[in-house]
């Protein structure tokens, strides 16, 4: 067991995390299309997320690692059948190649496991799956139903949670999307014939989880390798696998100051790393680094909570607050919107933590990264409403006058 006592080590583990992440580097996949293809089958998973404050979390995770990405991009991944759509610790798009690594979890949603719905209409299953094998691939609103719209997720008329229900257990596919509306196939329509479509053993299960997490973070603790998966056997198997890698030394363990223990190859902590640079990246709340709340207070010190589902008397930082990494650390987060109609990005809150950065370093590199986001959120003017401290609301604000041509 290593223990972490010194700045410069922890320093290290944070320039570890960062680079396996893709977040150090100016491209490290590759540009465009076939960069984005390069960064999910290295990531692993990109989450997919439906609020639309600014755009939205799947294409500001490629965003992020990926220069000439376009949002469109992502929709021509799942056409060209580079990536599919199904649930990883949460709705994602996945690397074609893991697609055996689903049928686990269609296989126990099939055998009774709840998902979404406790009760399901076999029937209309079964209706819905007869009439996409005759007709072809078929939209949830193509259905005419008699049922009154109504709002929410969790009042979707039958037939969308028909639709749902057999995706989730492995009949159909998301062949296409637009937007937030699917459209959905025969699985055997949509998987290309080369995937591997055999089911994995637990073991084999274990064995992709923890690669997988190790390349994509570098360090990973116990926990974080099964986030969010309900799935006992699997964490019984993951563990059985750290303890077998663990014996024959090609894991090791570091302890931080918190006492968190994290997983890492052998000699991965001496490797050579990228060197920094005054570069500041504005992450979405779901990008895959910054998803595991506790692993990046352990990591990081940054107590990040996303406020949009606390309720507005109690909210401190905004309704959709955008972590802010500086260099190695994070430094801050921006509460925004797009305004799409105007095309205008207003920073309703601009909020930088104590840190011992040089301030006019940091306002530019956050100009950088401002005039880099305005094009991607495709807004051609951008204001600040508010900063802490309170001092840096002019200096940014004159910072940011005509800076997007």
């Amino acid at each position: 067991m290593i223990e972490i006592k010194h700045p410069q080590e922890q320093a290290r583990l944070r320039r570890l995390a960062l680079a396996a992440q893709g977040l150090l580097q100016a491209q490290p996949y590759g540009r465009g299309l076939a960069g984005a293809r390069k960064a999910i089958n290295h990531l692993g998973y990109v989450q997919i997320d439906t609020i639309s404050v600014v755009e939205r979390a799947h294409h500001h995770v490629f965003h992020s690692r990926v220069p000439k990405f376009k949002p469109a991009m992502t929709n021509q991944l799942l056409l060209n059948g580079d990536i599919f759509e199904y649930w990883a610790h949460a709705a994602a798009f996945l690397p074609i190649a893991d697609f055996r690594f689903s049928l686990p979890y269609k296989h126990a949603i099939k055998s009774g496991q709840t998902h979404w719905y406790r009760n399901r209409d076999t029937k209309l299953m079964g209706e819905l799956l007869a009439r996409i094998r005759s007709d072809g691939p078929l939209r949830s609103r193509d259905i005419e139903t008699n049922t009154q719209k109504r709002a929410g997720w969790w009042d979707w008329k039958p037939a969308k949670k028909a639709l749902e229900q057999l995706y989730m257990e492995g009949d159909l596919m998301v062949s296409d999307r637009k937007g937030f509306q699917k459209t959905y196939d025969l699985t055997e329509r949509v998987l290309p014939s080369h995937v591997n479509s055999q089911m994995p053993s637990m073991e084999e299960f274990a064995t992709h989880i923890v690669d997988q997490q190790l390349r994509c973070h570098g360090l990973v603790s116990l926990k974080g390798l099964t986030y969010q998966r309900r799935n006992a056997d699997l964490r019984k198997a993951v563990k059985a696998l750290v303890n077998t890698r663990l014996a024959e030394h090609t894991l090791e363990q570091v302890q931080v100051s918190s006492g968190e223990v994290f997983l890492l190859e052998t000699g991965a902590f001496e490797r050579s790393l990228p060197r920094l640079n005054n570069r500041m990246l504005i992450l979405s709340p779901f990008d895959n680094s910054v998803i595991q709340r506790e692993r990046l207070k352990a990591l990081f010190q940054y107590d990040y909570r996303l406020e949009c589902y606390v309720p507005a008397a109690k909210r401190q930082y905004g309704y959709f607050c955008l972590p802010l990494l500086y260099r190695d650390e994070f430094i801050g987060r921006m509460d925004c919107k797009a305004h799409r109609k105007n095309s205008h990005l207003e920073i309703k809150l601009l909020h930088l933590e104590q840190h011992n950065f040089d301030e006019d370093l940091v306002i530019a590199a956050f100009v950088d990264a401002i005039i880099q986001f305005c094009h991607f959120q495709q807004c051609d003017s951008v204001a600040l409403t508010k900063a802490h401290p309170k001092h840096l609301t002019q200096s940014i604000t004159t910072a940011l006058d005509g800076v997007i041509p």
